[in-house]
């Protein structure tokens, strides 16, 4: 998910890979100036002694400029904390169906989009042997989306937000049936806790009872958002496969731009056979439209910068918050108290979408030390 490579990785491929050495005695930037690492600082006059040294470098000279630690988690803290405000006004939404919500939502990705296609010169298409995996991503993308915002919908915010964090286990499992990837015995103990949280939190009759309480509606309604989130996880579980598959031979834009077209074509024309289009009839209603979209689109933004700074495994288990949020959001603005079986199915859930992140990060640390040997 990395747009583009920084400053710093161009100019340390500007000089060979290797980081110049800076004597103890010149770390404080007095005396000659080493050479600046800044792409566009490499400019110098025939014959001179000197190299310049740019403003960027004259903190420590000839040293790479470093990223604030931390930054990246403090990134996709901001990032849960804002798709958990989105999750709660389309709670607040009063006659809008979840369908025509995730047509705004695509509209705003286009509008976003857009402007990259066109600097990036991706074209609109893409390559002609990858525009059947594009199609099926943005499909299974946008489908997840409606589905997701459908659960949001119908039942506690917590219970929903919940079950989504159940994809890191898909994706392993459906990267193991169509990539051949390994599945170990500790993605299989991963499942079983996924699955079992998801059951603490659907409640099936049959195991608990037909007295389920903490429910939003009728439980029909609760089994039916239950259905509709664990779809929406394991097709967007499937998108990382697919992207997976794709790998870097596609531009992040074009696969953004792909799901948001087809996820817009797929709206309306939902919309319309199900006769659900309509304006939203009150100003609150449109205002908590546009900032749905904002919301979702700064969340997506600061989960893209958080990747290109941080590892992919702290960045996954910091995104955890957004549970830990969902339950806050629904307890002071829904007046909606969880239950003890949502709760410990949230743990089991957590632990094990922790558990694969942290199994997947140690395993890119070791494959990456490996190499360099």
């Amino acid at each position: 998910m990395v747009l583009c490579q920084g400053g710093e990785a161009a100019a340390v491929s500007a000089v060979g890979g290797k980081e110049p050495e800076v004597p103890l005695s010149q770390e404080d930037g007095a005396g000659t100036g080493q050479p600046c690492l800044c792409p566009a600082a490499g400019m110098e006059a025939a014959g001179a002694e000197e190299r310049r040294v740019c403003g960027c470098c004259l903190s420590v000279a000839g040293t790479k400029k470093k990223a604030c630690p931390g930054l990246g988690l403090f990134y996709t803290i901001l990032s849960a904390f804002l798709f958990s405000v989105a999750s709660l006004f389309l709670k607040k939404i009063e006659d809008v169906h979840s369908v025509e919500v995730s047509a705004f939502r695509c509209v705003f990705q286009m509008a976003f989009v857009l402007p990259g296609l066109i600097y990036y010169k991706t074209g609109f298409l893409g390559p002609k042997g990858k525009r059947i995996f594009l199609f099926f991503r943005g499909l299974l993308g946008s489908s997840a989306m409606i589905l997701i915002y459908y659960a949001f919908q119908v039942m506690p915010l917590a219970d929903a937000t919940v079950i989504t964090f159940t994809s890191p286990v898909f994706t392993s499992l459906l990267a193991w049936i169509f990539l051949k990837e390994k599945y170990s015995l500790w993605d299989l103990l991963f499942t079983l806790f996924a699955v079992t949280g998801v059951v603490l939190i659907a409640r099936p009759p049959f195991l608990f009872g037909s007295n389920v309480t903490g429910i939003e509606g009728s439980y029909t309604d609760h089994v039916k958002g239950t259905i509709a989130a664990i779809t929406s996880t394991v097709s967007g579980a499937s998108t990382f496969v697919i992207i997976r598959k794709v790998g870097k031979s596609v531009h992040y834009f074009l696969s953004i731009w792909y799901y948001a077209v087809i996820g817009l074509i797929g709206c309306v024309i939902a919309l319309f056979v199900m006769n659900e289009w309509s304006l939203p009839s009150c100003g609150r209603d449109r205002v908590l439209l546009i900032l749905i979209g904002l919301l979702g689109l700064g969340g997506q933004i600061f989960l893209t910068k958080a990747l290109q700074i941080e590892k992919a495994g702290p960045v996954a288990i910091m995104k955890t918050m957004d549970v830990v949020f969902a339950f806050i959001l629904q307890i002071l603005f829904l007046n909606h108290l969880p239950t003890w079986w949502t709760v410990g199915g949230a743990l089991c859930v957590v632990a094990s979408s922790s558990g694969t992140a942290i199994r997947k990060w140690r395993q890119s640390l070791k494959k990456a030390k490996q190499n360099e040997i």
